[in-house]
């Protein structure tokens, strides 16, 4: 009875002259435009917010049509984004698809937790305030989210992400693991993550410093220095010798073993690096002019390395 109503009122506006939008035909929208159903939202209001954003040009005609036509699926709840002069079947059709508009905000392997929150701050269509994480809380990855959402639950589904994932990781650990807690294994795949870019390298650098760790040697990783500086962010400049022989428990030249905590968000792979760490004897490393690292066992090994790679930055012009 409704679908026969529904259908005498369309009829009743043909005849009386009105323009009929055709539920096939191209739309009005001469680009894609962001239309949001908020929860609760019907199909009324819907085509409110549709004609508001010029995605169709008559709301009561896109309802009568869509009730006509429609089928007896709902619409969800979300942000879509309407295509350009997609036909009234084509958007009923999305609406109720629930397929919503991703929008991501990407935080890298390495970024410390000052620029997750700088961040999220500057991301303009999140609301509200976020405080700046514990470093190394965050799991670095794409998060999607909705236009209104506020930055706090964008967060706690980061640092919610880490948990899941240590937790996961550290149940695979292997016994030639040096780390003792999760917690461990977050500090040093953090200073793993900042001293190499290279994928392949991880599980190589986690076992020198490893082997250091093992031995009460200091891991003597410059990073470490740096973060009390600046909290993560670039330095900027050369390390100072002041720097170098602080005592500050971040700084791993002062003092053996891990620092106080990390110095960034590591990513999963250098987690799963320093929990399954490369089988050597290697206790050195210094980079070699591609962007990677050569490994040394011996001192002696190792400063050779060095004055290689400093042959190399003089004929650069770096030195």
């Amino acid at each position: 009875m409704r679908r026969l109503l529904l259908l005498l009122v369309a009829l009743a506006l043909i005849a009386g002259g009105a323009t009929f939008l055709s539920w096939t035909g191209a739309g009005p929208a001469p680009k894609a435009v962001a239309v949001t159903v908020p929860e609760g939202g019907t199909l009324r209001s819907a085509a409110r917010e549709l004609e508001k954003a010029g995605a169709i040009a008559s709301a009561d005609r896109f309802y009568l049509l869509a009730r006509l036509f429609g089928g007896e699926g709902t619409i969800r709840a979300g942000e879509y984004e309407v295509p350009k002069h997609a036909s009234a079947r084509e958007i009923v059709a999305l609406l109720q698809s629930g397929k919503t508009l991703q929008r991501l905000v990407t935080i890298p392997e390495g970024m410390p937790s000052i620029l997750v929150h700088e961040k999220l701050m500057a991301t303009p269509l999140l609301t509200g305030s976020a405080p700046v994480p514990a470093e190394g809380s965050v799991l670095p990855d794409s998060y999607s989210y909705q236009r209104g959402e506020r930055r706090a639950a964008v967060l706690k589904r980061m640092t919610a992400a880490m948990d899941k994932a240590l937790a996961e990781l550290w149940a695979k650990r292997k016994p030639g693991a040096v780390v003792r807690t999760p917690q461990e294994a977050v500090t040093l795949a953090a200073i793993v993550e900042k001293e190499t870019g290279v994928p392949a390298e991880r599980r190589m650098v986690a076992g020198v410093y490893s082997n250091r760790l093992r031995i009460g040697m200091p891991l003597q990783a410059d990073p470490t220095v740096i973060y009390p500086v600046t909290k993560g962010k670039p330095l900027g400049r050369r390390i100072l010798q002041s720097e170098l022989h602080a005592d500050n428990g971040y700084n791993t030249y002062a003092r053996a073993g891990l620092p106080l905590g990390p110095i960034a968000n590591p990513g999963k792979a250098s987690i799963a690096a320093v929990l399954d760490p490369a089988p050597t004897k290697a206790l050195y490393f210094v980079a070699k002019g591609d962007g990677g690292h050569v490994f040394a066992d011996t001192l002696a090994e190792h400063n050779a390395n060095v004055a290689r790679w400093y042959a190399i930055r003089r004929a650069r012009g770096e030195m």
